[in-house]
This record gives structure tokens, sequence and C-alpha cells, in this order.
């Protein structure tokens, strides 16, 4: 997959952060959240993601909506989202 077209999820501690074309999105998550560990789908700004928790014993399913986020950062959407077409979960 093009590099142009794939962005990244990761978190550190308690913040989530999402890269995508030299910016990243830096928002409060759970401070019980270990880690993301895949990503099940993506659509557009919404994305289905396995997480790990420090207070459960199994992985859960999670939802992370986009577009509220962005839209609050006064960006638009839709053009930072249309050249999307992968994510992955990447920590350093």
């Amino acid at each position: 997959m093009a590099e142009q077209t794939k962005a990244y999820l990761s978190n550190n501690g308690e913040y989530t952060t999402f890269t995508f074309g030299g910016r990243t999105l830096t928002f409060l998550t759970s401070k019980s959240l270990e880690r993301y560990t895949s990503i099940k789908e993506w659509d557009n700004g919404y994305l289905v993601v396995m997480a790990k928790y420090s207070t459960r014993p199994t992985e859960e399913e999670e939802y992370i909506d986009l577009i509220p986020i962005l839209e609050n950062l006064y960006m638009n959407a839709e053009a930072f989202l249309k050249p999307i077409r992968h994510v992955e979960v990447r920590y350093a």
C-alpha cells in the first residue's frame, strides 16, 4: 500500500494519535488503554479497532469517529480523510 494513502494509529498512555500526511491528531482516551492491537475496519473517518485495556482480561472492540475531532480542530474533514485508503496500528 502506498505511503501516501496509509494512516497510522497508536497511543501513548491515555493519548491516542492518528497520523497521516505529515499531520498528527492527538486526543484523550481511557487511562486504562494499554494499546491498540488491530484495525478491523476503516470507513472514511470511522474506525473499528481492537484494543487491550489493563482493566479487562481480553481485547475489546472499540470505535473511533475522527470526523467530530477534525471538525473541533476546524479542519476540513472531507479533504483530510479522502486520500486515506488504509490504516495500520504502528508503535515506535
